[in-house]
């Protein structure tokens, strides 16, 4: 049975602090990374004593907080195009990469167990496939006993980069889906349940039988939801996990698009999980408080240097070397009312 405390700690787990001092740092956005950050907050604090306040919203509340200056910096899973981070004034650059999961509530159905291929989870969430025991889903799944009933999708309620990076692989993988639903942090879904956060889709997921969501996978996997096995674009069938994700990123060229904002979605390699995003840090590139971007920034290369342990405990996929030396390399951009870069070195 599901720890319910799992849930709730899901809903609040990057409230690193309870109280913010002026010191502290703060940021705001995409529910995907809030486990690691959490993680990531915690051991900084305790080998610097330096705190950060970071509220998971959605990346869509994380792009309205820092375009109002409000945060230190925002957060998003859905990377800004090359005109909307110049016309904010904005920097990008990616923090971790993760894998987004379908999960299901199916009575008997072990974790890994059921099978789906993107255009039948395309087909489940715009209503093309109704029921548990259609013969798509049965053609996939040879001796997984289904149910009759109805299926019910469950969906991210709020602005969700969770939400671009899911629908921006089923548009790829149906152009039904893409026609009929699109693709990007909000859509209008024909039918379902839709929940707040990563942790209120997990809550609705573990609440309703015969139900089918997306989420991060670290949320699959600390609060023990059934995920479900993918065929990926090399006709292989993968389960999610570091490894998966890590092919998926593999190959990719983080040069071709501004602020590093490419997609992972369906990508070839023959390991790859089909449903594989970064998630991004959005700051100003002329700092109003030079002192607190560079204590952000700090974190960061604390993050992408000495963390990436920590992320890998929770099967999150660390940036490779050759990338962080780039994120790195960009954060001179970041520069005070003097146009100095706030960060020394960079």
């Amino acid at each position: 049975m599901l720890n319910t405390r799992n849930l709730l700690a899901g809903a609040s787990l990057a409230l690193v602090a309870v109280a913010v001092h002026a010191s502290d740092m703060t940021g705001a956005g995409a529910t995907f990374p809030a486990p690691v950050y959490a993680k990531w907050a915690e051991a900084y604090k305790a080998a610097t004593g330096n705190s950060l306040n970071y509220q998971a919203i959605g990346s869509g509340g994380g792009i309205k907080q820092i375009t109002a200056k409000t945060v230190d910096f925002g957060a998003t899973d859905d990377p800004l195009k090359g005109d909307a981070l110049s016309k904010g004034g904005l920097q990008q650059f990616p923090a971790v990469i993760g894998g987004i999961v379908p999960v299901v509530n199916l009575a008997g159905v072990a974790p890994g167990q059921m099978k789906l291929s993107g255009k039948v989870l395309a087909d489940m969430f715009r209503g093309a496939i109704k029921n548990w025991n259609d013969p798509a889903i049965a053609a996939l799944n040879p001796g997984v006993k289904l149910p009759s009933s109805a299926i019910t999708p469950v969906y991210r309620s709020d602005s969700s980069g969770t939400t671009a990076g899911f629908t921006g692989y089923l548009a790829i993988a149906s152009p039904d889906f893409e026609k009929s639903v699109g693709a990007g942090k909000t859509v209008n879904w024909p039918r379902g349940v839709g929940g707040k956060g990563n942790a209120g889709v997990a809550a609705n997921v573990v609440k309703i039988a015969g139900s089918v969501g997306y989420v991060e996978y670290a949320y699959a996997k600390q609060n023990k939801l059934t995920h479900a096995a993918m065929i990926n674009k090399a006709g292989n069938t993968v389960q999610p996990d570091d490894s998966s994700f890590a092919a998926a990123a593999a190959d990719a060229d983080w040069s071709k698009a501004p602020g590093f904002g490419i997609s992972l979605n369906d990508q070839p390699a023959p390991k790859a999980w089909p449903i594989t995003s970064a998630t991004y840090i959005l700051m100003h590139k002329s700092a109003d408080n030079p002192e607190r971007s560079r204590e952000v920034l700090k974190f960061f290369a604390w993050a992408l240097n000495s963390g990436q342990k920590l992320a890998g405990e929770l099967d999150y996929v660390p940036l490779p070397p050759a990338l962080v030396k780039q994120v790195e390399a960009s954060w001179k951009e970041i520069k005070d009312g003097s146009g100095k870069t706030v960060m020394a070195g960079h």
